[in-house]
């Protein structure tokens, strides 16, 4: 069986705060961090409106897709704003593209 898993980076309007998590179904990932923002706030980013998706990264197997988010946690901010601008340049709110 085929799984498919993903490690994401999304931010804020400004583009000021990051998060990064995994997921293997990014659509109800990214609806469940803008229904938060919108309303519980619970979450970090819920209580950021970190909802626009800016990066990510595909995987087979889970174990690995956690490690390379544990990895990327771990990283300084100069560093993750460079594998982002690798993917994607301008920075573009690419939630469209995986919807």
């Amino acid at each position: 069986m085929y799984h498919n898993y993903i490690v994401y980076i999304v931010t804020n309007t400004n583009k000021t705060t990051l998060y990064i998590g995994v997921t293997n179904d990014i659509q109800r990932r990214l609806a469940q961090h803008y229904f938060d923002s919108q309303n519980a706030r619970k979450s970090f980013p819920g209580k950021y409106n970190c909802f626009y998706l800016i990066y990510y990264e595909s995987f087979d197997s889970i174990d690995v897709a956690i490690m390379r988010k544990k990895e990327l946690k771990r990283w300084r901010r100069e560093k993750k704003d460079r594998l982002i601008s690798s993917f994607n340049p301008k920075w573009d709110f690419l939630n469209d593209e995986v919807f």
